[in-house]
């Protein structure tokens, strides 16, 4: 159903024009917005009208019109008989009604049917029945994006950031499964490439940050080239959004087509990440690193593992980090100065944050 503030913003307008009061009522005979507080119409008298079949109905100084949906009526139009521009002005105001119950229906049944279509509720034949009733274009090549708010904070002016974005004018839809997520399925133009996808979500992140003040990271599946693959995308923006937060967590956008060693580790069975643990360390697996330690590995690794680069940018001296690393070395039995070792330790360390979301989600 349709706001009662924009019916009413909509017959002020149509007030201001035509120089008529009106007044709308539900096929109950209820008063749902009026431009003059003094009109008062019985429901019995609503009710009749309504059961006299006719289209418009003189009433003691008011013209009643039916708003219909097909050929049922939702709702009925009164307007106040005190100028020539009475009935002209009643017509527009019940047109004006339809039609904007119409649009507002056909967002709801948008909604619902992008949903449903992103969780595979719809059967192959429903997908391309409702596309064509709603008027959505089956062959348009899109991309799903997921994104999700990494704390509670303003959450409810990300769907509003995110729809001011992105308009359904240009074949762009935003929707949401949960109250976390928001979910855009993007259109995407022949000539974009991945930096082109890579850029939007980019946007997103900035923007968001910006207009609704909140941190959100963003996932986003491959292209596909017809409605009925929208599903796969979406399952892909969720598999890139868990591995983006399990593996790579100091960043804020997940690419399905660049989930990189990730998307292996995040398909194992969790025995088998065990059984490889259990391989390399024996009983001692580093399960518990401090963060200094933690800190100088990543660093150690994003500088190729070159010591004299890393020990600058940690503000330690060079033997500070030598003995680090020897302490690590000590407690992991890897020196990560060996690239065979640093190998090891990096998929370990994966594999490790692997096991505690694991456990997180199992709610141990």
């Amino acid at each position: 159903m349709i706001a009662n503030q924009m019916i009413k913003n909509c017959l002020d307008e149509l007030k201001a024009i035509g120089k008529t009061d009106l007044a709308l009522f539900d096929i109950d005979g209820s008063m749902v917005c009026t431009t003059d507080d003094t009109m008062e119409i019985s429901p019995v008298s609503i009710r009749s009208f309504l059961d006299s079949g006719a289209d418009s109905q003189g009433l003691s100084g008011y013209r009643l019109f039916r708003v219909n949906e097909g050929d049922i009526a939702i709702y009925v139009v009164v307007s106040k008989e005190d100028g020539e521009n009475a009935t002209l002005m009643g017509r527009v105001a019940a047109s004006e009604v339809a039609a904007l119950e119409k649009a507002s229906r056909e967002k709801f049944d948008k909604n619902s049917f992008f949903q449903n279509l992103l969780l595979d509720n719809l059967l192959l034949v429903d997908i391309y029945n409702k596309a064509k009733k709603l008027h959505i274009d089956v062959e348009k090549k899109r991309s799903v994006y997921i994104i999700e708010q990494k704390n509670d904070k303003n959450g409810d002016n990300i769907m509003d950031v995110i729809k001011g974005l992105f308009s359904a004018s240009y074949g762009d839809y935003v929707t949401a499964v949960d109250e976390r997520e928001v979910i855009l399925i993007k259109n995407v133009e022949a000539d974009e490439d991945t930096e082109n996808l890579k850029g939007i979500a980019a946007m997103i992140v900035d923007m968001v940050n910006t207009e609704a003040l909140a941190d959100v990271r963003v996932s986003y599946g491959t292209v596909v080239s017809e409605i009925r693959e929208v599903s796969r995308s979406y399952k892909e923006a969720r598999m890139a959004m868990d591995v983006g937060k399990i593996f790579y967590g100091n960043e804020n956008i997940s690419a399905y087509a660049e989930l990189g060693v990730g998307r292996l580790i995040y398909q194992l069975p969790e025995n088998l990440c065990r059984y490889f643990l259990n391989e390399i360390f024996g009983e001692k697996v580093p399960y518990h690193l401090d963060d200094e330690t933690l800190q100088t590995i990543d660093r150690f690794f994003e500088n190729n593992l070159n010591v004299s680069e890393t020990s600058r940018q940690l503000y330690v001296h060079r033997n500070t980090l030598v003995y680090r690393i020897e302490r690590l070395q000590k407690t992991t039995g890897l020196d990560i100065r060996k690239f065979d070792d640093a190998l090891t330790l990096k998929i370990s360390l994966m594999v490790i944050n692997y096991l505690a979301y694991l456990k997180d989600r199992q709610g141990f």
